[in-house]
C-alpha cells in the first residue's frame, strides 16, 4: 500500500466556493443582534436575520469555516443520532415529537437554502444509508424502520442482492435507505452561508475572538480585544468548539472526536461499484464506520475518535482494515487526506437549547447531527428573535442543569473509541 497520507481537510481543499477575507473587529459597534461563531448554526442564525431585514453583526474566531462545520462527514441527516421512539423517552412526549416533526424536515431546508442562494457545495439528494453490519445491527434497523414510517418518514430496507447493489458490499444484507437525505461538501454550505448573509446585510467579522460580555443597561456589550459590538440580542453559537470559562455553552456538552481519510480519485469497475447513487453511508457498529465518495470519486473512510496525534501509519491501517473488509475488489488504495473535528456530545444524545440570561440564546449538543440541526436552529433564533416565537425551534427555550463531570465523558469516550480502532487495526473487531 502506498501512501501520501497528510493532516489536511479536504473539504478546504476542494471547495468550489472561493475563501473570503472578512476583517477583523477593530472599533466600538452597535447592532439588533450579535451572534457569537461563523460555524453553520451562526450564519444561519445571520442569514435569516438578514432576510428579515434585522442587523446583525456575527464574530468568529478564526475563519470561516474553522471548526466542525467545515470538518464533518457531509451527511445531510434527519432527525437526531437516536430512533424517534428514544428521542421521546428522552423528552417526553410533546417535545420528543416536536423534534422528530421538525429535524425530520430539516435536509429539505438545507437543500432549500443551497438552491436559493445557488451556493456550489456538490449537493447530492439520493439519501443516506445506515447499514446493519450484523445480525443485531440489522435487527435494528428494522425497529427504526417502523418507527420512522409510522411518523410518515420515507424510508426503505434495502436487503439482499439489491443491497449488495447500492452498497457496493457484500458485507452488508441490509440496508435503510432514508430518501429525505443527502450529502454536500459541508466546507463549501458553510462559505456558502456567510456569502449569502454578508450579500444580504449581515457584517462578518473573522480572526476576532470574543473575550467577554457584559451587561449595559437592558443591552449586551460583546468585547473582542480590539473592539466590541453592543446589542439586545446575543447569540452563542459556539457550540463543540466551546473553550472559554465565561461562556456557559461549555458547561452543556462534553467534547467528542471524528475522524476521516480520503483516498486519490478511483477509477475502475470495483471503485464504480461503491455507492454507485452517491449516498452517504454509515454503519451498525459500536463505534461506527462512515462511508462516503466526493465529486472526484474519492473514497472517505471516517469513524469516531481523535485522529489527531496518532500516527499516520496508525489512520492508514485502520482505513486499510476497513476498505479491505467492505471493499476487497479495490486493492491497493493510496490514502491522501486527513483530518479531525470535533462534537458535542451529551449524555442522552438529545441537543440542548436555552437562554443562560436573559437576551442570550444558545445551543449545542447537536451529537453528530451538525449541518441540518444548526441550520434548523439558525432559522428558529431568527424566528424567535424577530417574532418572540419558539416554535420553529426543535425544542422549546428551557434552563437545562449543567453536565457534570464533563472531562470524565470525553476520556471514557476516547478511551473507548481507541480501544476498539485497536482492535479493528489488529483484525480483533471487524
Amino acid at each position: 500500500m502506498q501512501t501520501t497520507l497528510s493532516e489536511r481537510c479536504l473539504w478546504l481543499q476542494t471547495s468550489a466556493e472561493t475563501p473570503v477575507h472578512y476583517p477583523a473587529l477593530a472599533n466600538q459597534e452597535e447592532a439588533e443582534v450579535c451572534v457569537v461563531g461563523g460555524g453553520i448554526t451562526g450564519l444561519s442564525t445571520a442569514l435569516h436575520l438578514a432576510e428579515k431585514g434585522i442587523k446583525v453583526i456575527l464574530l468568529e474566531a478564526g475563519d470561516i469555516p474553522t471548526g466542525g462545520s467545515g470538518r464533518n462527514v457531509g451527511l445531510v441527516n434527519a432527525g437526531l443520532w437516536i430512533p424517534p421512539d428514544d428521542i421521546v423517552a428522552a423528552l417526553g412526549e410533546e417535545k420528543g415529537e416536536r423534534v422528530n416533526t421538525i429535524l425530520g424536515g430539516a435536509p429539505s431546508k438545507v437543500f432549500d437554502i443551497i438552491e436559493r442562494y445557488a451556493i456550489e457545495c456538490d449537493a447530492t439528494r439520493t439519501g443516506t444509508l445506515h447499514l446493519g453490519h450484523n445480525t443485531k445491527g440489522c435487527q435494528e434497523l428494522a425497529r427504526r424502520r417502523d418507527q420512522l414510517q409510522n411518523r410518515g418518514a420515507p424510508v426503505t430496507l434495502i436487503e439482499g442482492e439489491a443491497c449488495e447493489r447500492m452498497t457496493g458490499t457484500s458485507q452488508i444484507h441490509t440496508a435503510l435507505l432514508d430518501k429525505r437525505a443527502g450529502t454536500i461538501n459541508p466546507c463549501a454550505y458553510t462559505r456558502g452561508l456567510a456569502r449569502a448573509a454578508a450579500d444580504l446585510g449581515a457584517t462578518l467579522y473573522c480572526q476576532s475572538p470574543v473575550t467577554g460580555i457584559e451587561r449595559q443597561e437592558d443591552r449586551w456589550r460583546v468585547l473582542t480585544q480590539d473592539g466590541s459590538v453592543t446589542a439586545s440580542k446575543v447569540v452563542m453559537a459556539t457550540n463543540a468548539y466551546t473553550e472559554d470559562d465565561w461562556n456557559q455553552v461549555r458547561q452543556h456538552f462534553f467534547t467528542g472526536h471524528y475522524y476521516q481519510l480520503a483516498s486519490e480519485p478511483l477509477t475502475g469497475e470495483a471503485a464504480d461499484a461503491i455507492l454507485p447513487e452517491k449516498q452517504g453511508a454509515w454503519d451498525t457498529r459500536t463505534v461506527l464506520s462512515s462511508i462516503r465518495r466526493d465529486k472526484a470519486g474519492r473514497l472517505l473512510l471516517g469513524s469516531l475518535g481523535k485522529g489527531e496525534g496518532k500516527p499516520l501509519a496508525y489512520l492508514t491501517r485502520w482505513a486499510d482494515t476497513i476498505k479491505d473488509h467492505y471493499f476487497p475488489g479495490l486493492g491497493n488504495v493510496r490514502w491522501e487526506y486527513t483530518w479531525t473535528g470535533k462534537v458535542a456530545f451529551t449524555p442522552d444524545h438529545t441537543l440542548r437549547i436555552f437562554e443562560p440570561a436573559p437576551g442570550i440564546l444558545s445551543a449545542t449538543g447537536y451529537n453528530g447531527r451538525g449541518i441540518t440541526t444548526g441550520t434548523v436552529v439558525g432559522q428558529g433564533f431568527a424566528h424567535y428573535i424577530a417574532n418572540d416565537d419558539d416554535s420553529l425551534l426543535p425544542l422549546p427555550l428551557s434552563q437545562p442543569k449543567p453536565i457534570k463531570a464533563r472531562p470524565l465523558w470525553s476520556c471514557a469516550y476516547e478511551g473507548g473509541f481507541s480501544l476498539y480502532h485497536a482492535g479493528q487495526c489488529l483484525r480483533v473487531l471487524i
